[in-house]
């Protein structure tokens, strides 16, 4: 069946894989496969990816944003939720929600033997930033938003 938008098949979008981190961070969560399905259906103010994470792989570094909200819906297989505050299992139908401006870091790892799929979905807003909350991970992302604008905490180039 071939389908019209506003209708899409999320399989039908260019898979991504890639990432700003900077070494060692970046082999902690490639190859990670992102397809965009937000930008696919012309959405402007929210982003959507449809998110395929492997077997010992993170989401990203522990972290929270400044002006964006994010919320993560599972759909296949399962993945830790990693927070401040401890860890959870979330299995397909489950989803977390993470507020802009609340300074709890959180991550998704896939400790499982097979593919984790869930969708990442927030709104874009130019001004948000990211602090990263591990203590040995030292990564500051800052406004403007662009692919590797990181920084170390200190202000200094990564």
């Amino acid at each position: 069946m071939s389908l019209r938008k506003p209708a899409l098949d999320p399989r039908t979008v260019e898979t991504l894989s890639r990432t700003g981190y900077p070494e060692p961070y970046r082999s902690r969560v490639m190859p990670r496969l992102k397809r965009r399905i937000g930008d696919a259906v012309g959405l402007t103010r929210i982003g959507i990816n449809y998110t395929v994470l492997p077997p010992g792989k993170e989401s990203s570094m522990r972290h929270w944003h400044t002006h964006e909200d994010e919320f993560v819906f599972v759909l296949e297989g399962e993945v830790v939720l990693r927070t401040d505050a401890g860890e959870q299992l979330l299995a397909a139908g489950m989803c977390a929600g993470f507020p802009a401006g609340v300074q709890e870091g959180h991550q998704l790892i896939n400790r499982s033997a097979a593919d984790a799929v869930y969708l990442e979905i927030s709104n874009r807003d130019s001004a948000d930033g990211a602090h990263y909350t591990d203590p040995d991970v030292d990564l500051l992302f800052s406004p403007p938003h662009a692919p590797g604008r990181f920084t170390r905490r200190d202000g200094t180039p990564v």
